[in-house]
C-alpha cells in the first residue's frame, strides 16, 4: 500500500489485537515513530477487500509471526496527531479485537524491538499507547465469557 499516511485527507481504518495466552497478554514495543518506544498491541491498517478479522490476523502475522483467532471487538481508539501549527499530521481509527493465541512465538523486526507476554496487571508499569490497559481489560472479560 503506497498511500501517504501523513497529512491525510481522511482517517485511516486500522485494527489491533489484544492476544491472550494462558492468562497473559502480548505487548510489543514500537521501534518507529509515531509510537516510538511505546508498548502497544500488534496491528495495522485495513486493506481494501479485507474483512476486519482478516486484517487483524494478517497484521499480527506480519508483525509478530503469530497465528491468532479474533473473537470480538474489545474497543476502539482514535489516534489523531497534530503538528506545531495544528494541522492533522496523522489520523487513525483503530478497532481493537480480543483474540486467542493459536500458535507461534513473537518474532521481532524493524517495527518492533521488544515483545512480552505479561499479566494484564503488569501493564501499569509500562509506557503504553493511550487506553491500552482498558482495551486489555475488555478483552480479558470477553474471552472469559463462554460463547
Amino acid at each position: 500500500m503506497n498511500e501517504i499516511r501523513t497529512y491525510p485527507t481522511r482517517p485511516f481504518l486500522a485494527v489491533s489485537a489484544a492476544i491472550l495466552r494462558d492468562g497473559k497478554v502480548l505487548v510489543v514495543r514500537r521501534a518507529r515513530k509515531p509510537a516510538l518506544n511505546l508498548y502497544s498491541m500488534p496491528g495495522g491498517v485495513v486493506e481494501a477487500g479485507e474483512t476486519l478479522f482478516e486484517a487483524v490476523m494478517r497484521e499480527v502475522r506480519e508483525e509478530t509471526a503469530l497465528e491468532i483467532q479474533p473473537v470480538a471487538l474489545a474497543g476502539h481508539r482514535e489516534a489523531i496527531q497534530r503538528d506545531d501549527k495544528g494541522a492533522v499530521e496523522r489520523h487513525f481509527v483503530i478497532l481493537c479485537f480480543a483474540a486467542r493465541w493459536l500458535s507461534g512465538e513473537p518474532v521481532l523486526n524493524e517495527e518492533l524491538d521488544d515483545a512480552r507476554w505479561l499479566d494484564p496487571a503488569d501493564l501499569a508499569g509500562l509506557n503504553t499507547t493511550e487506553g491500552l490497559a482498558e482495551i486489555v481489560g475488555n478483552a480479558v472479560a470477553l474471552l472469559r465469557t463462554p460463547a
